[in-house]
């Protein structure tokens, strides 16, 4: 069974952590949202809840498959967060999928694994992601190795098929 981590922090938009988490179920996974601070709740930009099941300082990269990281104002918190930073880090590094929508490139920045990749994002970020290295396209899903990236709620349904395509090679 594939495993997934799903990073959650407050404001965290309330489509880009759900969405992947039932598709990812549906396909057979097993999902795992994780805490960047001590909450056990979180609350979504549009107010949707989520309870995770331990925080992101409790596992370790060799447990999964992936790493999705959602946007919202969530990213900004997460990018504070060293032990998230490690471990998007380290599941790039393992060549496991690194997935970011939205604002998430924003974890992609402060982790370092931007440079010469190529990528999306949501436009506003854009800048960001160039001067980390990045080679970004306006695109609804860019997959660039163990990397998916996209840009807004609009692209889930290509951005989860792209995950389940890179995890099926």
């Amino acid at each position: 069974m594939k495993k997934a981590v799903v990073l959650i922090a407050e404001d965290y938009q309330d489509l880009e952590v759900w969405y992947p988490i039932l598709r990812l179920r549906e396909a057979g996974w097993k999902v795992v949202p994780v805490g960047t601070d001590s909450q056990e709740k979180y609350k979504g930009k549009n107010g949707y809840p989520i309870t995770v099941d331990c925080t992101v300082e409790e596992i370790k990269a060799d447990d999964f498959d992936a790493v999705i990281v959602p946007g919202g104002w969530a990213p900004d918190y997460i990018r504070r967060n060293k032990a998230a930073l490690e471990l998007v880090a380290q599941m790039n590094s393992k060549k496991k999928i690194v997935a970011a929508i939205c604002h998430a490139g924003w974890v992609l920045v402060s982790a370092g694994i931007l440079k010469g990749r190529k990528c999306t994002s949501f436009s506003a970020i854009k800048d960001d992601m160039v001067n980390a290295g990045a080679l970004w396209q306006d695109e609804e899903v860019i997959v660039d190795g163990n990397l998916v990236t996209s840009r807004t709620p609009d692209d889930l349904p290509a951005f989860c098929k792209a995950i389940l395509a890179v995890a099926a090679h």
